[in-house]
């Protein structure tokens, strides 16, 4: 053979070794590719269960804090007309301490006594409820309300509720009306 004839032998057989290599390369690309291909799968499998999750996950705290604020509003639907009527329940009190003082009028008494019971029973069983607060009570600025200071008539009542001027209301958990307190100072 000629020089030529084996130089072109020896670049032929290059060619086809560089053929083999990228072939061969290309083979391992492609399986580089498909597994690349499966982990993206899989990846993105795995952040689409993450926002499907995240998405139930906010919607159950959505029913919960619905259902939540439902049951709230149904409590509390009647708040302004036990607001309303609070008043009033006042004015029966205030009576029923001045009737009790007359005798002549017992019959009157018992009228205004029952009608008295009649509404704060109707209150309670709608969810009103009255906070107790008695004189001596250590004074709470998140529970009562303070009308007044005076100075204390015993030592001991210092900071301490002297006298309870109105009563305060309840509404299931919500505080409808502070009591309303004269403290000591």
């Amino acid at each position: 053979m000629s020089k030529k004839s084996k130089k072109e032998t020896n670049i032929e057989e290059e060619v086809k070794a560089t053929s083999n290599q990228t072939e061969a390369t290309t083979e391992q690309e492609e399986v580089v590719e498909e597994l690349t291909v499966e982990e993206q799968l899989k990846v993105d499998l795995q952040q689409e269960k993450d926002k499907f999750l995240r998405l139930f996950a906010e919607f159950e705290n959505y029913k919960k804090r619905t259902s939540k604020e439902r049951i709230e509003l149904f409590q509390t639907a009647s708040k302004d007309v036990m607001v309303s009527l609070l008043p009033v329940l006042d004015d029966f009190e205030r009576a029923l301490l001045h009737i009790e003082d007359d005798k002549e009028a017992e019959e009157l008494r018992k009228g205004v006594l029952l009608i008295y019971n009649k509404l704060v029973q109707v209150l309670q069983q709608k969810g009103l409820a009255k906070i107790e607060v008695n004189a001596g009570d250590v004074f709470n600025a998140d529970h009562h309300e303070a009308i007044t200071q005076i100075a204390a008539p015993t030592d001991d009542l210092k900071g301490k509720i002297v006298d309870v001027i109105e009563k305060g209301y309840k509404l299931g958990e919500t505080v409808i009306r502070f009591p309303k307190v004269v403290i000591g100072q």
